[in-house]
């Protein structure tokens, strides 16, 4: 049993971004720091990647630690109610993550997967980077 009316729930889920959040424009930062050009949610490239290099044939996803499933403490945690639903739509998530990643690699592409929470540590992130993009 869900905690909000219907009407609380569609207005808190219109305030979910799924593009430009917070973290991507923190990724972004990082990569711009480090001298890259790029663009950013490349329609033409599967997994419509945050950032993507065409002449590199590299992208790079930031992946919410929620709703990626990552193994850490946000990404452990469930939601309370409907359960069923959310392991669903999880396992979904995944798939469809595992699915983008095999396509990439299909057409000669290359993935790189940050965390939300591996950008805390922002020296370790753009050697990550710097070393996938020169790779």
């Amino acid at each position: 049993m869900d905690t909000l009316t219907p009407l609380e729930r569609s207005a808190q889920m219109r305030r979910v971004k799924s593009s430009d959040t917070k973290p991507e424009r923190e990724l972004r930062r990082i990569v711009w720091g480090l001298g890259y050009h790029y663009r950013k949610n490349r329609r033409d490239v599967t997994g419509n990647p945050d950032i993507a290099f065409v002449g590199r044939k590299r992208a790079i996803f930031l992946h919410g630690c929620f709703w990626h499933r990552h193994d850490c403490a946000s990404g452990r945690r469930l939601p309370k109610s409907r359960l069923d639903f959310w392991k669903t739509k999880f396992e979904r998530n995944v798939l469809r993550d595992e699915a983008v990643a095999i396509g990439l690699r299909q057409v000669g592409w290359r993935a790189l997967v940050v965390w939300e929470c591996e950008l805390c540590d922002r020296s370790g992130v753009a050697q990550r980077i710097r070393k996938f993009l020169d790779a």
